[in-house]
């Protein structure tokens, strides 16, 4: 994949380019990035970025030409809006964008952007959540770190993303390692049993028991197995009967 990055800030990027499952992508050639300074696409002298709003009102707005430079002069891909006004990120859109072999991700600042980059660029709005940021850089960061995990070659074990919280609508089950006994808090002996069989039905159940308690807006039945179904009615009993 090939991710271009249109920012005002490339700085905000280079920590994490240079870090952790990032890093391990761009090395193997899963993913390549590259930073794109909008004030490079200006053409006066003092490189300006944005202008007063049309009608009034507070903040300045980003211009168009800068921006529309910018996309015009990479090659074609999705174009991607970090936006307050925009789709709720989740696994789903994740999933989605990771197929795409090019994305261009646009980081908007000050108190807007000029519309018609909207109407003329972008191909989807996305934001991560109702709630507004200095800018779109910390977005697009957690965008790109969701994506890069579902890149073919990126993790090791690519079993771990199957079972991973939203990937199958549930969150995760609970997980331990070494030591056994730590603080009087045990391990779950049907982890230590040996019969992946059951271990497989736990891991399950306390999947759907999170859930359930946590996020129970997640649950959907429809989309539910026939034993995942029967798991849930066990759950939901042993709650009533706690409740009694």
């Amino acid at each position: 994949m090939v991710i271009d990055i249109l920012t005002l800030f490339p700085g905000a990027f280079e920590g994490f380019l240079r870090e952790g499952l990032i890093k391990r992508a761009i090395e193997r050639g899963a993913l390549r990035i590259e930073l794109h300074n909008i004030r490079d696409f200006t053409t006066d002298r003092h490189h300006q970025v944005d202008d007063y709003p049309y009608g009034g009102g507070p903040g300045m707005i980003l211009k168009v030409e800068p921006v529309f430079r910018a996309v015009r002069s990479l090659p074609r891909g999705k174009v991607i809006l970090m936006s307050p006004q925009g789709i709720i990120f989740d696994q789903n859109v994740a999933n989605s964008l990771a197929k795409e072999p090019h994305l261009i991700f646009i980081c908007g600042h000050y108190e807007g952007l000029d519309e018609r980059i909207r109407e003329s660029l972008v191909d989807i709005e996305i934001s991560i959540g109702d709630y507004v940021l200095s800018g779109g850089e910390i977005p697009a960061l957690a965008l790109i770190d969701t994506i890069t995990r579902l890149l073919p070659g990126v993790l090791g074990n690519i079993d771990s993303i199957s079972s991973e919280s939203f990937q199958d609508g549930l969150l995760e089950y609970p997980q331990y390692t070494r030591p056994e006994v730590f603080g009087g808090m045990a391990v779950p002996p049907i982890l230590l049993s040996g019969d992946h069989g059951k271990i497989r039905e736990w891991r399950r159940r306390e999947a759907i028991r999170r859930t359930l308690e946590r996020r129970p807006n997640l649950i959907d039945r429809e989309k539910l197995s026939i034993e995942d179904l029967k798991l849930l009615r066990e759950i939901e009993e042993e709650r009533c009967q706690e409740m009694l």
